[in-house]
């Protein structure tokens, strides 16, 4: 009767895709001298009602997670470090949390900048699909956003970078996965550092998260992560820059991964046609999020890795000179299965081209 649980799984996540991607979890961390701990809100008016004795600042950088774009956060974490506490507590205990985006305290120095990055390098490596918002962090990494506009006014009051990308964060997380946040307005600022399109340009094309006025409101600049490529990895394209295009791959990846372990995993015999279940789930799951508008149609594949499951027979010492590919795919695999997919993920309209003659 096949794979019951776990098509029925792929079904369900593909049909929420764009509400979980369209309300991300937010962490927060802030270091204060009171209210010490963790905790989860879903509304901003909980903030207030329940860090009393927060400071004024760190309570209003909470709230500013809330506002969103199209929609708010699901969730915002919070961790409230002590001043004598290392950052390490905050980021233990948002490894045991399934957030989207992380950003660090609103004072936040350089050094734990990039212990955030380190952290989220090693939970990504785990498994685990966290991101965070920086403030001038050039980490050149998809999953690092790179805030570096300066002074950030509104309601009077001019921020720096870091104080605004708890914003920034819930902005993101609120960003629907058929659209991205480029553009996006930010209606309570009224002001930023300005910059000539040349040097904006350079910011963006830098991995640079910017805010710019178009002369009547403050809006994103290009939504972009911090990634440039530097090393030259052959595998990762221009397309990994993209806030978006990660997101969507970020969600392909822990939807496939954890419904794999959890109703697949030691639960059937790994068989051909198991494998092949298998792959038709995953395939039918492609083409639900290519309904949900978040792939290409006609452009996603699934299916068993021929070269990899060659390289594994030839490591068990078997002859498989004569092995037409079909039996190379039907060979027994012990307890490991080969697959490899291609995924292609819909970006957003962000470039027009529209030459008029007269």
């Amino acid at each position: 009767m096949g794979l019951p649980n776990i098509s029925i799984t792929f079904q369900s996540l593909a049909n929420s895709a764009i509400q979980r991607l369209s309300h991300g979890v937010v962490g927060l961390i802030v270091t204060d001298t009171m209210n010490g701990g963790a905790y989860s809100f879903t509304r901003a008016s909980q903030v207030k009602k329940t860090l009393d004795k927060l400071g004024a600042n760190n309570l209003a950088y909470i709230e500013r997670a809330f506002i969103g774009y199209i929609n708010t956060p699901k969730t915002v974490i919070v961790y409230v470090l002590s001043p004598d506490d290392e950052l390490d507590a905050a980021l233990d205990y948002m490894a045991t949390q399934a957030i989207d985006y992380l950003a660090g305290p609103p004072d936040i120095s350089p050094a734990d900048a990039q212990e955030i990055v380190t952290w989220i390098g090693d939970q990504r490596a785990a498994g685990k699909r966290p991101k965070a918002v920086l403030p001038e962090t050039a980490a050149d990494d998809y999953a690092i956003v790179n805030v570096t506009t300066e002074d950030i006014a509104a309601a009077g009051i001019h921020f720096t970078p870091a104080q605004y990308c708890s914003r920034i964060a819930g902005l993101i997380a609120g960003t629907p996965p058929t659209i991205s946040c480029t553009y996006a307005p930010l209606p309570e600022v009224t002001g930023v550092a300005a910059l000539s399109k040349e040097e904006m340009d350079a910011a963006i094309d830098r991995g640079e998260f910017i805010l710019f006025s178009d002369g009547t409101k403050i809006k994103v600049g290009r939504a972009v992560n911090s990634f440039q490529n530097k090393m030259g990895n052959p595998n990762l394209n221009d397309s990994f820059k993209k806030i978006k295009i990660v997101e969507a791959m970020d969600m392909i990846y822990g939807d496939i991964r954890i419904t794999a372990q959890d109703t697949y995993i030691g639960k059937y015999a790994n068989s051909y046609d198991n494998k092949c279940l298998l792959i038709s789930a995953i395939a039918d799951y492609f083409e639900a999020l290519v309904r949900q508008g978040i792939l290409n149609p006609n452009s996603n594949t699934i299916g068993i890795d021929v070269s990899a499951q060659e390289e594994y027979l030839l490591v068990q010492g078997v002859d498989i000179a004569v092995f037409s590919e079909q039996e190379i795919k039907e060979a027994n695999t012990g307890s490991r299965v080969f697959l490899a997919g291609k995924v292609s993920i819909l970006d957003a309209i962000e470039d027009i081209a529209l030459p008029i003659t007269i």
